[in-house]
């Protein structure tokens, strides 16, 4: 996959999320808010997540990655790195 700029990730996040919470209202997320608190994921919603992130985008997501997935702002940014990363 070619790397993505921040609009696709983004995107790419919304969308992986909507995937597991239909109904989830991004309106209520900033972009530095814990969007995990914001719209209720389980923590097995966030594993969901990170399984469909790194499907999408095949970047690998390792557990000690975790942390920089809170904000939106901060997941865009990681993938945007990660697959900037890539040959």
């Amino acid at each position: 996959m070619k790397p993505l700029n921040d609009a696709e990730a983004l995107s790419v996040i919304k969308e992986s999320i909507t995937q597991i919470i239909p109904d989830a209202d991004f309106t209520l997320v900033e972009p530095d808010d814990k969007f995990r608190d914001v719209l209720e994921l389980d923590s097995l919603d966030f594993l969901s997540l990170i399984e469909l992130l790194s499907e999408r985008t095949g970047v690998r997501i390792d557990e000690e990655d975790y942390p920089e997935l809170t904000t939106l702002s901060d997941a865009g940014r990681f993938l945007v790195d990660r697959t900037a990363d890539r040959p």
